[in-house]
């Protein structure tokens, strides 16, 4: 009988994770075992982010790897799938001869077919409409058991002129509010006490099903989930912030004071040019207008430099946006030329020494705004859910902090905890962008 061990590498964003884990509990279903290690594995898939080069450049690598695995007769098949395989679909085949099947966004559920060939040495390929990535299967989670992330909604229809994930996953559709609510309370029933909710666009959620954005009746429908302590947003798109979903986030506690907007930028001129709406004095009224309503408000934002045409003083307008709002949280990355984008082919480009040196001066910004609300947090009290403990001291994080991504508070505690617990903890110093402090029992 053929061996049927399954392993996966999973890149990118949690998005792709998340479909991800739905491959996995296909796979289990059809009686694969489930393994952690290259060399445990008979077939390993890599699922492959495809969003700019620098994803692009670590998905090809980690291929690469796996293959010199295959060719040490150490696994027998590599399957690849994700934003990779969709995107450039057989040249994978063409250009790395080691790869057994490579799957697009519309054939993750030919996972197990697929695998069981690669184990006979059939090659597969298989490309279908986009529209059969599935958004309700159930997942083996691949995060903590204390917390997991919850798919809302799949594609994008913003098209902004650098981007090419509405090329790679298609339109925008939701999920209904039911399929949602019964995925979170197997989630809670597993032990998940928090969920950060995705989407391409979240903020976007229910407009397709219900005629409205409806993101905030969502939220109100997962706040009765028992179990469910923490509810997280990510990639909120500006101007689909409603009164009503900041309202939400004021008066329900179980709705961290959390929220992630990617602005990517705050000239208008760029703006305009990224096909984005609105601009800094837009950005400026809303962020007041959230802070005003929610005590504490933790905003986490990404922006994009070197962008094509943007000028030293259209940068310099950026930094002082970012030293005058002052996010918690803020991540930069520089402008990746997509082929099949508007921006690929607009004038102007920047060469890459420029995007990086912009890169590095406006981190070094947030790094002095991140101390300077640091030492602002110093003596305050904050509810902790803990992630690890490396023997002497224990890891987590408060509302202000998304696993992974953000910084978090290393404490420590006289008495033993454990994972997934939830603690008070008092801050007394910070480290860089970490908070240090002690539990409060």
């Amino acid at each position: 009988m053929i061996s049927r061990k399954v392993g996966m590498i999973s890149l990118g964003c949690p998005k792709n994770q998340v479909d991800g884990e739905a491959l996995l509990a296909k796979l289990k279903k059809a009686g694969y075992e489930i393994v952690n290690n290259i060399e445990d594995s008979d077939v390993m898939i890599v699922n492959t982010c495809g969003f700019i080069e620098q994803a692009k450049k670590e998905a090809i690598d980690t291929i690469l790897e796996v293959a010199e695995y295959k060719n040490a007769g150490l696994i027998s098949a590599i399957v690849v799938t994700g934003c990779l395989a969709e995107r450039y679909q057989d040249e994978i085949i063409k250009e790395m001869p080691e790869v057994d099947a490579v799957l697009g966004i519309g054939a993750n559920s030919d996972i197990v077919k697929a695998c069981d060939k690669a184990l006979c040495g059939i090659v597969t390929t298989s490309f279908p409409n986009k529209c059969y990535l599935s958004i309700n299967d159930e997942r083996i989670i691949s995060t903590p058991s204390h917390w997991a992330y919850l798919k809302i909604a799949e594609g994008c229809d913003n098209r902004c002129s650098y981007c090419a994930i509405p090329g790679i996953r298609g339109g925008f559709r939701s999920r209904t509010i039911e399929s949602c609510v019964d995925e979170a309370m197997a989630l809670a029933e597993g032990g998940v006490k928090e969920l950060i909710l995705i989407a391409q666009d979240t903020t976007k959620y229910g407009q397709d099903l219900y005629g409205k954005y409806s993101l905030d009746i969502l939220l109100k429908e997962l706040v009765k989930i028992d179990g469910i302590e923490w509810i997280r947003l990510f990639y909120c798109y500006p101007q689909r912030i409603t009164d009503s979903l900041i309202n939400v986030i004021a008066n329900e506690k179980k709705v961290c004071s959390y929220i992630d907007i990617p602005l990517q930028h705050s000239d208008k001129t760029v703006l305009k040019n990224m096909n984005r709406v609105g601009d800094g004095d837009d950005y400026r009224a809303l962020i007041s207008k959230m802070r005003k309503a929610i005590p504490d408000l933790a905003l986490r934002t990404t922006f994009m430099v070197g962008f094509p045409g943007e000028t030293d003083e259209q940068f310099e307008n950026l930094c002082k946006f970012t030293e005058d709002v002052k996010f918690d949280k803020m991540g930069c990355f520089t402008f990746s030329p997509e082929e099949d984008t508007p921006a690929y082919d607009m004038q102007n480009q920047i060469d890459d020494d420029v995007k990086v040196r912009r890169q590095e001066v406006l981190m070094n910004k947030q790094y002095s705004i991140t101390e300077e609300l640091n030492k602002q947090r110093i003596g305050r009290i904050y509810k902790v859910i803990i992630d690890t403990f490396d023997g002497e001291n224990y890891v987590g994080r408060s509302y202000m902090d998304s696993p992974e991504i953000d910084s978090g508070i290393i404490f420590t505690c006289d008495n033993k905890l454990n994972i997934g617990d939830f603690v008070n903890v008092e801050i007394t110093d910070y480290n860089g962008y970490d908070l240090i402090g002690e539990a409060i029992l």
